[in-house]
């Protein structure tokens, strides 16, 4: 491996002089000549240290006692091209001109013998495998180094375990041939692997060009989105801005007109007894014109009675006789539902007293002077006996009290004079009967 000559070497040799006494010892450069070049006088150490186990028991083999075929593949996976070209420049003292293949094969030379550029990479591998050095430290015979570098290999962590291993003071020709193999077999693999990574790497480019103009159009159509969104999100805010505004103003108008008229109430004194006044006369007025129906109707009835005979006596006993089913009372008022339509206001505590007296319940409806004329009819559905205070109720009141109680046979007392003592002589006959 790396037979070529390359002239880098001869660049690094000229900088570098071989280390013959003390390390970095400085030869003069005009006893240095082309012809002259000191070649080591062992070239692969393993001959001699093969003889001398004893020596061999614990010292590590340093670089340039490893056999030339190892330098190679070690320079190449121990250390990344940029690193390399930093050692090589730092010990040359200036940038080395040089393509990275020339720099490698310069290096891989100098590693034959012990010079500043073999110590600075012997320094830098002991620095960056520092980790793997103690774990190989641990094996004590050759076949737990074979199997450290069998499980690197397995692993693909090569470049620290080929290091550790091939300095083992337990690393035997063989198993550095045999490492040599392995290694010479995963940088293949490691070369397929790179061309199909490199195949991928493409097809992944054009992937990541489409994908990235893909979501420059879904940028463009998510900006003018939210743009359009956010216009119409300041149309809204206007519009509830605005509704805002009339809200405000229409409950200030509210307020003034309450105001308003909370001081029209004011100026106006009795405004309230008025509107019942108002609403009373409004409710004499319709019994004033139900009583002239009623006045109207009777003389016509009564003209019709002149002008006609006399009714025979079967129509007269049938009309004694609903005239008595209506007044029919029941005979025991006790748990009964007593209502009383009509009668003075002022009576009305007493009629209660006299029917509560009775065991019966009482109820009260004025015939539409005050209370709900609609609500007479639920009263009397409600109720299982009625008084009707003729004398004191409206001509409407009185005709559908009279209506809904035949209509339904409903018992009912008839009273022309709203007295209590009237209303006790009533209740006084109902018990007798």
């Amino acid at each position: 491996m790396c037979e070529k000559h390359d002239p880098l070497a001869a660049i690094i040799a000229a900088a570098m002089p071989q280390v013959a006494g003390p390390v970095g010892a400085a030869r003069p450069t005009e006893q240095i000549s082309k012809q002259q070049v000191i070649k080591p006088v062992i070239n692969n150490i393993m001959s001699v240290l093969a003889k001398e186990p004893e020596a061999q028991a614990s010292r590590r083999r340093r670089l340039w006692e490893l056999g030339h075929a190892c330098h190679c593949p070690l320079v190449g996976v121990g250390f990344p091209l940029g690193v390399l070209r930093k050692l090589v420049d730092k010990v040359t003292n200036g940038k080395v001109v040089a393509d990275d293949y020339e720099v490698h094969v310069g290096a891989v030379t100098e590693c034959s013998t012990r010079n500043r550029l073999s110590e600075a990479l012997q320094k830098e591998l002991e620095r960056r495998y520092a980790p793997v050095l103690l774990r190989f430290r641990n094996a004590k015979t050759t076949d737990q180094v074979a199997e450290l570098w069998r499980s690197a290999v397995a692993n693909g962590d090569v470049a620290g375990a080929f290091w550790a291993g091939l300095t083992h003071p337990r690393c035997t020709a063989e198993l550095e041939e045999q490492m040599c193999r392995d290694l010479h077999m995963v940088q293949h693999q490691a070369g397929a692997c790179v061309r199909a990574d490199i195949t991928k790497f493409n097809a992944t480019l054009e992937e990541n060009k489409r994908l990235t103009h893909d979501l420059n159009k879904a940028q463009q159509r998510n900006t003018a989105l939210m743009a359009e969104k956010a216009a119409e999100a300041e149309k809204h805010a206007a519009q509830l801005m605005q509704m805002r505004a009339q809200v405000v103003g229409k409950d200030s108008m509210v307020d003034s007109l309450k105001v308003e008229l909370e001081q029209l109430r004011e100026s106006i004194p009795g405004l309230e007894s008025r509107a019942k006044l108002a609403e009373r006369l409004g409710q004499m007025e319709e019994r004033e014109r139900a009583m002239r129906n009623q006045i109207a109707e009777l003389k016509l009835e009564l003209a019709r009675a002149a002008e006609q005979p006399a009714a025979p006596a079967p129509v007269q006993e049938a009309a004694r006789q609903v005239v008595e089913h209506v007044m029919k009372m029941p005979l025991r008022l006790s748990d009964r539902a007593v209502l009383c339509v009509g009668g003075r206001n002022g009576n009305v505590a007493s009629y209660r007293e006299l029917i509560e007296r009775e065991g019966a319940q009482f109820a009260h409806h004025d015939g539409g002077l005050e209370d709900n004329a609609n609500r007479l009819e639920a009263s009397l559905a409600a109720a299982d006996l009625v008084i009707c205070q003729t004398g004191c109720i409206s001509h409407s009141a009185y005709w559908r009290v009279k209506d809904y109680c035949k209509r339904n046979g409903k018992r009912c007392v008839f009273i022309d004079n709203p007295s209590i003592s009237s209303l006790a002589r009533g209740l006084e006959q109902a018990g007798a009967e």
